[in-house]
């Protein structure tokens, strides 16, 4: 969350009664009247892309920063589904077939980054040039026709291994799925929405080889562990920022042609689903300040304001750490590339951080001659190991190596459950990109109206800087309990709980009969937000949507965490209930962690298949990597929970486990069936 923003003034209180009230319910929170809540609902705007201009957010300070990395690191592992980080095991690698020239060597190199998954690569390490250990570049590649063979006036892969190898320091160049040796799964693994699921993506895979070929440099004896680096350009350059915002392990790094404010990744590769809803190549980029790094850029592609954009904004964050000297950035004027002069600009940064090189300018590229393609690859005739999986094996081998990972971190116990908590609560902001709102609550007050047994109250909530409109309407019963307020939720908006005349009707009457507040709400494009065109313009399942935009799920989730911290601002001992009927019984589930109690209407949902979350308004990537909705309730416990209208294939029982485990089994309760509004309000009077 962006916390750079004017700090909020007292709320004004205004002259009539209604207002008086109001302003004494939000108690402690401070209204943001430097911002106004704007007059439409401008998430509803259009859809963000690969290419909408970004703007580095305004930093004023090193912790803040430091905070907002925090994010973007986890927002990449949860979004690449390395949240938790899976277990590594054995690389069981082989080098073999070394070839020995007069300053450098090369050889073959494959190893596997899961069981039967195969990364193929080559090893160039120094002949005659120093004592070991060395330092250790990665050099993953972009998009070339022929991957790491790739050999051309533009780029060369060969070319600057070749070179590291000459000048000092081990370098291994890896390919990206689908090319040369890594063929077993295409460039578009996990292309489906089923996938998405569990956050299985194609660059979630590249991410974890990174790191597995991270771990490979590391097991060398002739390399110093201290001394890691990684570059690559294009789509390399994706993969080289990414890698060095999550693992510290990299002390250097030089991404070349990719780090743009406006052009952010035109592949599934660099695309995975909720990655920069909130972040760009920039920020990421950012992340791993102070460390040292050079940005290359081009004019004639999308790098071309890097002097004046990129990398000033980046600069300022090592500003903030007095680390003016650890970032250079440099634009040349060529097309998208990785030629010699380019390369050249690394090799003396290099020389620099990872070389102590009395005169790094003096590093040059001498003339190479690079080995033929067939001579370089690790399976020349294709004939990959018998164990190597295919995409569908592989895709199976995650889904059921994550839900084992669930199944261990069940909850057995209070301990168990804070670390449930400790490790699922992140996910679960990430997944569902979500926050609490804290001080950044916008409230503006309306109009009240004395109706026969309440007080309504028009109010609109929304978030700073975040363009939400949230009309909601508070009804307060003519006795002044004020001991219980239940946030009530209808797939129709508010209106669901209304008569024409305005006044309460349904569950929401039956629960200010028995004394309790009610504040009924429109949620993302419900009720008075309600745009059919808009709706059916948002298509989740296209043109990498769920990378840059929040779903209408995770809007409407957040909405129901919006109200819920409205209706917890005026007391801290009143309890908050959030309730819903109908669909918006399972956005209650997924909010549940930002109440005190939750009634949800599970709409019979059948979750034996993916069907039913394939959906544009259920469809939330990584939602079955958080547990779905029963995982995410489990964030709840003990907190007092009641599920009805749940059929016979929307799962509990591991829900109602943890409550046992618990001891709170009194609090959990689950009907298959929809219970009348008599039941519900009288079990939450009871609570």
């Amino acid at each position: 969350m962006n916390k750079n923003r004017a700090t909020p003034a007292p709320l004004e209180l205004v002259r009539d009664l209604f207002t008086l009230v109001i302003a004494l319910l939000i108690g402690p929170i401070q209204q943001a009247i430097a911002e106004n809540i704007p007059a439409a609902d401008l998430r509803a705007a259009n859809p963000k892309d690969l290419n909408t201009q970004r703007i580095f957010p305004e930093i004023n300070s090193k912790s803040e920063w430091e905070t907002r990395a925090k994010e973007i690191r986890e927002q990449i592992l949860v979004s690449c589904g390395l949240w938790p980080m899976p277990q590594k095991t054995p690389l069981q690698e082989k080098i073999f077939g070394k070839v020995v020239r007069n300053d450098y060597s090369v050889e073959k190199v494959y190893f596997q980054t899961y069981p039967g998954f195969y990364l193929g690569g080559n090893l160039y390490r120094p002949v005659g040039n120093g004592n070991d250990p060395f330092p250790a570049i990665l050099n993953p590649h972009g998009h070339w026709n022929n991957g790491r063979m790739a050999d051309t006036q533009d780029g060369s892969i060969a070319a600057r291994c070749i070179s590291f190898a000459r000048q000092g320091m081990i370098a291994f160049s890896y390919d990206m799925v689908g090319y040369n040796d890594t063929i077993q799964i295409n460039h578009r693994f996990a292309n489906n929405p089923s996938n998405q699921l569990w956050n299985i993506s194609l660059m979630g895979l590249q991410t974890w080889n990174s790191i597995r070929a991270l771990d490979f440099l590391e097991s060398l004896p002739d390399v110093d562990k201290g001394r890691l680096a990684c570059t690559g350009e294009s789509g390399g350059g994706t993969q080289t920022f990414m890698l060095g915002a999550i693992d510290s392990r990299l002390k250097v790094q030089a991404p070349i042609v990719m780090v743009s404010h406006s052009m952010q990744g035109g592949c599934l590769c660099e695309n995975a689903p909720g990655l920069r809803v909130d972040y760009s190549n920039m920020e990421i980029a950012a992340a791993p300040a102070p460390r040292p790094q050079i940005l290359v850029a081009a004019t004639g592609d999308w790098t071309k304001d890097t002097l004046s954009v990129e990398g000033p904004a980046i600069g300022h964050i090592y500003q903030l750490f007095d680390s003016n000297d650890k970032l250079r950035y440099v634009r040349f004027d060529f097309g998208h590339n990785y030629n010699q002069t380019s390369r050249e600009a690394v090799y003396q940064w290099f020389g620099k951080w990872l070389l102590n090189h009395p005169d790094p300018s003096s590093l040059k590229e001498a003339p190479y001659e690079k080995e033929p393609d067939q001579d370089l690859r690790v399976w020349p005739d294709g004939n990959l190991p018998n164990d190597a999986l295919k995409e569908e094996q592989l895709g199976a081998y995650l889904v059921d190596l994550y839900q084992a990972y669930l199944e261990a971190l069940q909850p057995a116990d209070d301990v168990s459950l804070r670390m449930y908590k400790r490790i699922m609560l992140p996910a679960w902001r990430h997944t569902l990109q979500v926050e609490f709102p804290e001080n950044g609550l916008l409230v503006q007050a309306g109009p009240e109206k004395n109706l026969v047994s309440c007080v309504a109250s028009e109010i609109l909530l929304g978030r700073v800087g975040k363009g939400d409109r949230i009309p909601a309407i508070l009804f307060n019963p003519n006795r002044n309990t004020f001991k219980t307020i239940v946030v009530l939720a209808h797939p129709d908006g508010k209106s669901g709980f209304l008569e024409k005349s305005g006044a309460p009707k349904g569950l929401a009457k039956k629960i200010l009969d028995r004394g309790h507040s009610v504040l009924v709400v429109d949620t993302f494009l419900t009720g008075d937000l309600a745009n059919p065109e808009i709706a059916t313009s948002r298509k989740p399942f296209t043109n990498y949507f769920s990378t840059y935009n929040r779903t209408d799920l995770q809007q409407r989730v957040q909405d129901l965490i919006t109200a819920c911290a409205f209706a917890q601002t005026h007391s801290k001992s009143r309890r908050v209930i959030l309730c819903g009927t109908g669909r918006s019984g399972l956005w209650s589930l997924l909010a549940a962690p930002a109440a005190n109690a939750v009634v949800a209407d599970c709409d019979k949902l059948d979750l034996s298949t993916d069907g039913a979350l394939l959906t544009p308004d259920l469809f939330v990537p990584g939602i079955r990597k958080i547990g779905a909705f029963e995982g995410v309730a489990m964030l709840a416990a003990p907190n007092p929970i009641l599920i009805h209208n749940a059929g016979s294939k929307f799962p509990s029982g591991t829900l109602r486990d943890t409550y046992e485990a618990v001891n709170a089994l009194k609090s959990f309760h689950s009907e298959p069936n929809r219970l009348e509004d008599d039941a519900i309000s009288k079990w939450i009077s009871n609570l």
